[in-house]
């Protein structure tokens, strides 16, 4: 077995958040390096420990990698050398199980949860982003969960920055006879998603309940622009991107259709609420998870369409 190495970083959450978001943007991560991102103790939820496990010992490179992620002014970095274990099942220690909404996600090594009703994804934790461990994610789960139960249809859904693939799965869970795509701009999810896929149920290829991954840079792909338009567009990214992309992805949805956002703080929400609003689109549902917005936006269709309100959404949909 190969030699594992631990680097550590103690900060404040906000900048460990900020730090692993940074490093989901990074194009040219070294894939051999796993990040997670923990708070050190229940009595300090605001204190936080951003963990790398390398299969080597760290160099100056990999170090001003991780150092980078924070910014201008990165915490003090602890290098150590562990006992020979694996390395990728040290990472995954300590990932409990979600539920959110009917949603229920896991790591391979936890059980079947013995429940009615609820839709069990297995994903394992090392890999890309999108576990179900992230608020985003979660809040995402739960929000397509409230969108169903609204009575919203879905034929045709685009899962865009998929990492995992777990959102669109979710989507395709909840509307079994929508064609489904997904994208990201990193390569290796495309391996990701397959493996997903085939870990839980579900297939690969073009048809209805079928999962289409492409790898492209938000909606330039030819791929994507021929399955266009979609009835929902889910985009669990980051802030910027998600304003830039703002004219793509409205011009992406059929007039009433839905736009699902998240990989925004709730300080970012005003801002994406007026980027969306410039090309048509409405909000029609939102919630909050930690310090995050996820976001329901609908587009503007002629006057006999009414997009559902806020208020329609069960209680438990407007607030994490």
């Amino acid at each position: 077995m190969s030699e594992t190495w631990k680097i550590t970083a103690f900060a404040p959450r906000e900048d460990v958040q900020s730090a692993l978001l940074a490093h989901e943007e990074a194009l040219d991560w070294d894939a051999a390096i796993v990040l997670s991102g923990s708070e050190i103790a229940e009595d300090k939820p605001d204190d936080w420990q951003l963990e790398a496990w390398l299969p080597r010992k760290p160099q100056r490179a990999d170090k001003a990698a991780i150092a980078a992620l924070f910014g201008s002014h990165p915490p003090h970095l602890h290098v150590e050398k562990l006992p020979e274990q694996d390395w990728v099942t040290i990472s995954q220690q300590g990932v409990e199980p979600i539920r959110a909404g009917r949603f229920h996600v896991r790591t391979p090594e936890f059980p079947v949860p013995d429940e009615n009703g609820v839709v069990d994804f297995v994903i394992p934790a090392s890999q890309a982003f999108g576990t179900g461990q992230h608020e985003t994610t979660a809040g995402c789960l739960a929000m397509l969960d409230a969108m169903k139960r609204s009575g919203l249809l879905v034929r045709n859904l685009a899962d865009i920055g998929t990492g995992t693939g777990l959102l669109a799965f979710a989507g395709m869970t909840l509307w079994p006879r929508a064609y489904a795509t997904a994208s990201d701009i990193d390569m290796v999810c495309a391996d990701v998603v397959a493996d997903n896929a085939a870990l839980n149920g579900m297939a690969i290829g073009a048809g209805a309940h079928a999962l289409t991954m492409v790898i492209a840079d938000g909606m330039d792909d030819p791929v994507l622009q021929a399955r266009a338009p979609y009835d929902l567009l889910i985009a669990n990214i980051l802030a910027g991107p998600l304003i830039e992309l703002s004219a793509p992805f409205a011009s992406s949805v059929v007039p009433g259709g839905s736009i699902l956002l998240a990989g925004l703080l709730t300080t970012q929400e005003a801002a994406i609420r007026r980027a969306y609003a410039r090309v048509g689109m409405r909000l029609a549902g939102r919630m909050t998870n930690g310090d995050w917005s996820i976001l329901w936006l609908r587009k503007r269709a002629n006057a006999r369409a009414h997009p559902a309100r806020i208020g329609e959404l069960p209680g438990w949909a407007r607030s994490w």
